[in-house]
């Protein structure tokens, strides 16, 4: 069975999924949304994505089963017990060729002006490691030297809600926060997943990640396997990211 048909497998258990199909120049691909009710279903929704693709010559356990896995997770809780807005669950394809499958449905959106209280994008949860790199080394004195908290980065109309993500991420697990001006482009590692398109396309988008290669020598690597991961620390992070996005 294909990632792609094992997603959709899940989430149709769920409710009715939608094969977002595109084509971004010579590639096509499936996107699959789930849309859930919320408590209080006229508020504008919460998407959260994964990507589901994988790198080529890469197991991809963190990158990004780690995300998948979180995602179908906080899908199935949220079916069963509402959170107060409505919530777009999305698997997205071809991350890994230039964030085509997040292109495609955030160009759509903000075509159609669908509006959303906020953009989450699961990009590898669940490595941590005893030292941490930074894009820029002055970050080493704010985030210290230890690979073992979540990041949240946000773009600057995001940088409001991030004190309120982490307060409730961080009940459950180590979680530091990221504010960038611009959409990131002075620091262009920071704009490497499905939410820069969504940023480019004018909406509030956060990444929530383990920092990637900044932490994980396993980053596109054969060794990306789930031996090298964190699961208590994985489970930690969807426990905070249902705690915080919930009442969001």
């Amino acid at each position: 069975m294909t990632v792609r048909a094992y997603i959709h497998e899940q989430l149709a258990a769920i409710g009715e999924v939608e094969e977002h199909r595109f084509q971004e120049g010579s590639e096509a691909g499936t996107n699959l949304i789930l849309r859930l009710p919320g408590q209080e279903p006229g508020l504008d929704p919460l998407l959260i994505g994964a990507h589901y693709d994988g790198p080529l010559q890469s197991i991809g356990a963190d990158d990004n089963a780690t995300g998948v896995a979180a995602l179908l997770v906080l899908a199935q809780r949220w079916a069963a017990d509402p959170p107060r807005r409505p919530v777009w669950i999305v698997g997205f394809d071809q991350e890994e060729w230039g964030m085509l499958g997040s292109k495609a449905l955030a160009r759509e959106l903000h075509q159609s002006g669908q509006k959303l209280r906020l953009m989450v994008s699961l990009e590898m949860l669940g490595y941590t490691s005893p030292s941490q790199d930074y894009p820029l080394p002055a970050m080493q004195r704010i985030y210290g030297d230890v690979g073992d908290f979540i990041a949240v980065v946000g773009n600057a109309g995001a940088a409001l809600t991030l004190p309120q993500l982490a307060q409730g991420m961080g009940q459950h697990v180590k979680t530091k926060v990221l504010p960038v001006p611009n959409g990131g482009r002075a620091i262009p590692d920071v704009r490497l997943s499905d939410h820069s398109p969504f940023w480019d396309a004018g909406y509030d988008a956060v990444m929530v990640t383990d920092t990637s290669f900044m932490r994980n020598p396993n980053y596109h690597q054969m060794s990306d396997t789930i031996e090298t991961l964190d699961l208590p620390f994985l489970a930690a992070v969807t426990e905070g990211l249902d705690a915080a996005l919930s009442r969001l």
